[in-house]
């Protein structure tokens, strides 16, 4: 919300109407009314995020009201109510013709607003210019005033905004801030009287409940019978195990898919109702070889929450694999955790059964990129071995749970690796997949343990099934060292339970008069110099010491330079984005819980799996969607690298009907329009 607020003085600096500036108070107003009703629907379809996002950037204009027109000066002790109703009127506005200010005495502007404007209560805001060319108002109207103001030098001089307690009336800073935080609550207090608080606390991220959700897309075919009666028995133990704790999900999502369609999708918030969606499915046809997995897999994404964990079980390849990228953009965009469960891996079984069509190293390969961009699993077992693997489920759903390291190696290599441990980390545990491998541990004391030794103290229990190892290790503060041997592909992920984590977005610093960051929604820019905004949760003491981008399947990394920011956040500036997949690294210093507490070292990785791009993408549209309007979104294309032909595919997850031009010719460095 923070970030979205910032961004309307980035993307709309001369739009007068996302500040109530040039008294264009009824047009500020429809986007404040609109963007509400845009909220609601939001939150009414559970669509969280859309929500967050419209929620700041309408923040901005109505906080804006207090600090540009006159309203503190009239005497106001209250919000104004109306600018969150579009059946009201706003308030008495000046006509285009009438003067409104008086030049300021010098540096003095506190009298420079004409008596009669205030005396008739009517509402007033400043002209602004930060273009000399363009430096114009109307003959006696009131500038916002400010270095940046070009309009404030002509006759009248000076300003009226509120932003700062050395603007043109600083000295009701304090009073149009105190307004604006109250009229922000009265707006969010609407929210809440239309969602509920159950709803709104969801929306907001302020839950006794995890705010992730967790999925299951299940092959319904004939041959699935045995693993769906798994994740029968299973699903209980998930969700009675976390109920009524922080770690009890936000939203659990079911999507059958078969061939030749996938869905009815359930989505419910009543974990009862979850089950007995699962206790309803049923194993049935599917006699073609191949199934819509990733359709699901799709849908599925775009209706989870931000930060969740999907489970796909399936026993076929998948019919739909030109969705990968699109899947792979969902994950990035999300930041959700994919892990498959596959049980018809040609690996498993030399033999086809009748109703089991099995799936190839090339299939196999798909659900393997898949899960690696996400920091999931791709566990290939037999169907005897589902019930084993499925634990994976019940360590892994823990809203406490954070990632120390994660790489892939393909092909497979001998390498070494390292993670730190720091004190706070409980229940420390390693995920490896992948078959004919052997490692050795190397615990931060120089204690080491062979992955054939049985007897060694660093692991204190171990799971092995298909190509799936689970470990858990000796809970010892340091570094820890982990050499792999294998010609095969494989993974290695360690995670543990703490507290301290981060979040990040890739962001644009602003280029214009004011400062802030603006955050990308696209991919960064592959080659070429970028920026993070990072924020460390989990303590108050805790700062970052570093951040680094680190290559997935290989050792190279870009360090980036850290600049603290306010309210715990820090801006990393890099040289140089990486062409391959990489994961963000953060490491830092905590103080500790207490005073007396000594300070301590720790490192966190993202799960998630990033890439770069030499596409840059913008997309703009209305908010509302009229029944029976067309609705159109333009965007534009542009790339860095080698221009040519692009490819243009257009989907949503509504089945409108859509037009759009299926592919667009670029030139370096230039901007192509569509619809």
């Amino acid at each position: 919300m923070v970030l979205r607020n910032v961004r309307v003085d980035v993307r709309h600096v001369f739009n007068g109407e996302y500040h109530f500036d040039e008294e264009m108070f009824v047009q500020g107003r429809k986007i404040i009314t609109d963007g509400i009703r845009a909220v609601k629907a939001s939150v009414k379809r559970e669509n969280f995020e859309a929500a967050r996002q419209k929620l700041g950037q309408i923040f901005h204009p109505l906080q804006d009201f207090y600090s540009h027109s006159n309203w503190v000066e009239m005497g106001n002790k209250l919000p104004n109510p109306n600018l969150i109703r579009s059946d009201t009127s706003i308030g008495k506005i000046a006509d285009k013709s009438r003067a409104t200010c008086r030049n300021c005495d010098g540096d003095d502007c506190t009298n420079n607003i004409l008596e009669d404007i205030l005396k008739e209560r009517i509402l007033i805001s400043g002209y602004t210019s930060m273009l000399p060319i363009f430096a114009s108002k109307p003959k006696g109207k009131c500038s916002h005033g400010g270095a940046i103001d070009r309009t404030s030098s002509i006759e009248p001089k000076g300003g009226i905004n509120k932003d700062s307690l050395d603007a043109s009336h600083g000295h009701l800073h304090t009073k149009a801030a105190n307004m604006a935080i109250a009229a922000t609550s009265e707006l969010l207090e609407d929210i809440r009287q239309a969602a509920g608080d159950k709803t709104f606390l969801q929306m907001m991220g302020i839950s006794k409940r995890s705010s992730r959700g967790l999925s299951f897309v299940i092959n319904t075919r004939k041959s699935m019978s045995d693993d769906i009666e798994t994740v029968r028995s299973i699903t209980p133990l998930i969700i009675n195990s976390d109920v009524g704790t922080e770690n009890e999900p936000s939203l659990f999502i079911l999507v059958p898919s078969n061939d030749p369609g996938f869905g009815k999708m359930i989505k419910t918030t009543d974990p009862t109702a979850f089950k007995n969606a699962i206790n309803s499915l049923s194993a049935n046809g599917g006699e073609d070889v191949e199934e819509l997995s990733l359709s699901g897999l799709q849908l599925a994404l775009t209706a989870a929450p931000s930060s969740s964990e999907i489970f796909l079980f399936t026993d076929a390849p998948a019919k739909d694999k030109h969705l990968k990228s699109t899947v792979i953009a969902l994950i990035e965009r999300t930041q959700t955790v994919v892990n498959f469960m596959i049980t018809g891996s040609t690996a498993l079984s030399r033999r086809r059964r009748r109703n089991d069509s099995k799936i190839t190293a090339s299939d196999m390969q798909l659900y393997r990129d898949l899960a690696h961009a996400s920091g999931g699993q791709a566990i290939e077992v037999t169907k005897s071995e589902l019930p084993v693997a499925t634990s994976i489920i019940t360590e892994s759903s823990n809203s406490s749970l954070v990632t120390l390291l994660q790489a892939a190696r393909s092909p497979g290599k001998a390498d070494n690796f390292t993670f730190m441990v720091d004190e706070t980390v409980t229940k420390l545990t390693v995920y490896i997949t992948g078959r004919s491998l052997t490692f050795t541990l190397i615990s931060p004391t120089g204690e080491s343990q062979q992955s054939s030794d049985t007897a060694g103290s660093l692991i204190t229990a171990s799971q092995s099934v298909g190509n799936f190892q689970s470990l858990q290790l000796k809970t010892e503060a340091g570094l820890w060292k982990m050499k792999m041997v294998s010609t095969n592909t494989y993974t290695l992920k360690v995670i543990g339970q703490s507290p301290i984590d981060f979040v990040f977005d890739f962001v644009e610093v602003s280029q214009g008069p004011f400062a802030g960051f603006d955050v990308l929604d696209t991919r960064p820019q592959a080659g070429v110099n970028g920026s993070l905004l990072v924020t460390l949760t989990g303590s108050d003491s805790a700062t970052v010491t570093e951040v680094a981008l680190v290559e997935s399947s290989g050792s190279g990394e870009v360090k980036g330079v850290v600049e603290p920011q306010a309210s715990g956040n820090f801006l990393v500036h890099v040289d140089r984005i990486p062409s391959v997949e990489f994961v963000v690294r953060v490491k830092g210093q905590d103080g500790g819980v207490t005073p007396k507490a000594s300070s301590f070292v720790f490192q966190r990785q993202s799960p998630i799996n990033f890439r770069a791009s030499n596409l840059i993408i913008s997309a703009e549209s209305n908010d509302i969607l009229e029944p029976g309007t067309p609705f159109s979104v333009p965007f534009s294309v542009m790339t860095n690298g080698i221009g040519g032909n692009v490819t243009i595919r257009v989907t949503n997850d509504r089945h409108f009907d859509s037009t759009f031009p299926s592919s667009l010719f670029l030139e370096t460095g230039k901007s192509v329009n569509g619809d």
